[in-house]
């Protein structure tokens, strides 16, 4: 009789390679693999998809989603400016939809009855993969190998992989945890498990030290339509090319560097480095151009919605009926979001120094001080009075009362 299948979100990392020894041996299933392109530094792909063959899997999956993370995925997150804690912009937290969307529409092509993946029982993503399977289809089960096997240490997990004929690149542990995508890095553990330990300077990757950064600011001028980034300098391009080419332009310039402590879902506190160059220039003249172009009481509305975003996506409720909801709500708003940012790089700052919009609600003649003042002060008196009343009601009662200050 054919055994089951499963579904291994893979990286051809030592964790992953033994994931699919083990489903085979402890859980008698046949294993495909799948990794996603989500512009992640990594080895050749064909390598990956080849030695997850090597290693056993009956079949190995390649998908390249690097335009459908960037319009599908990313697209909602500058909507949004989504930023988690209102402290960098999410990262891993979006890649993860689009692998669990891939890892489902796998299964349902190979007919497999599970899904599994490689993170641990103490971090975020376990709850992103899996929640995020059960929204698509729950009739899918996951397996996480990592949370039930008795390979406590990474010299067990080298042994077991020695043992089963699994290939091993190195054998001792990185310095590091890192997960990366087109949009930026995530680096935690070893010396920043620590959080009174500077960063050193070998965790960073895609930005230049400030020291090292050119000595002249350097300016950019970012083009938007809708919503999203279609240009810089004037050059129209794809939004992917807008990323790529402004995570070079920032990162050389030395900016884009993050470090925070945020709050896990699983209730601990976490010290993590971020590093989003380009991503962080967007999301900043993003910011920008919405100030130009949306009505007072819509920004303010999006901005308290925005932290709500970030929190579900954060969470992995990516598929949830709120998150949806609210996407459409975000997107209402980026239809005239469209225009020109102007951004000054300089040794780790980025600066917003102009912008400009056929759609812009900023109007000079009520604007200004000077000439051509169309503002009507009489007004001023008037609207005053009227906005002041619950104040003066409340004071004067106090007052009358003799509990002055009293709320």
């Amino acid at each position: 009789m054919a055994r089951e299948k499963v579904v291994l979100a893979y990286s051809g990392g030592l964790d992953t390679s033994c994931c699919i020894k083990w489903l085979q041996t402890e859980r008698d299933l046949d294993v495909i693999t799948l990794v996603a392109n989500v512009g992640q530094e990594t080895d050749d792909l064909d390598f990956v998809r080849e030695k997850a063959l090597r290693s056993g899997a009956v079949e190995s999956l390649v998908a390249d989603v690097r335009e459908e993370f960037v319009n599908d995925f990313l697209s909602h997150e500058i909507a949004a400016n989504g930023m988690y804690e209102n402290k960098y912009p999410l990262l891993s937290a979006l890649s993860r939809p689009v692998i669990v969307k891939h890892l489902v529409e796998a299964a349902h092509r190979y007919g497999a009855t599970y899904i599994a993946h490689g993170c641990t029982g103490k971090g975020n993503d376990q709850v992103r993969f899996e929640v995020g399977v059960q929204a698509l289809d729950p009739t899918l089960k996951v397996i996480a190998p990592v949370r039930e096997w008795d390979l406590y240490t990474r010299p067990q997990e080298i042994a077991f992989a020695q043992a089963n004929g699994i290939e091993v690149g190195a054998t001792k542990k990185a310095p590091y945890s890192i997960d990366d995508n087109l949009w930026g890095r995530a680096i935690e553990c070893g010396v920043l498990e620590d959080p009174w330990n500077e960063p050193p300077a070998d965790i960073w990757k895609t930005t230049a030290e400030i020291a090292d950064a050119p000595e002249e600011p350097e300016t950019v001028v970012v083009g938007f339509e809708g919503g999203m980034p279609c240009a810089i300098d004037g050059e129209r391009m794809s939004a992917l090319d807008v990323i790529e080419k402004l995570n070079v332009i920032a990162g050389r310039n030395g900016y884009g560097r993050l470090d925070v402590i945020e709050n896990r879902m699983v209730g601990v506190k976490s010290r993590e480095c971020y590093e989003l160059p380009g991503g962080l220039a967007i999301i900043t003249a993003h910011k920008a151009l919405e100030d130009l172009c949306l009505e007072r009481e819509l920004l303010h509305t999006k901005l308290h919605l925005e932290h709500k975003w970030s929190e579900l996506v954060y969470q992995g409720l990516w598929y949830s009926p709120l998150k949806m909801a609210l996407d459409a709500f975000m997107q209402s708003t980026q239809g005239l979001v469209t225009g020109d940012v102007r951004l000054r790089f300089h040794k780790g700052t980025c600066t917003v120094t102009g912008s400009r919009s056929k759609y812009s609600l900023y109007d000079k003649s009520l604007a200004t001080y000077d000439e051509g003042d169309t503002f009507d002060r009489d007004s001023a008196a008037g609207f005053i009075y009227q906005w002041g009343m619950p104040s003066r009601v409340w004071a004067a009662q106090r007052l009358s009362t003799g509990n002055q200050g009293q709320i």
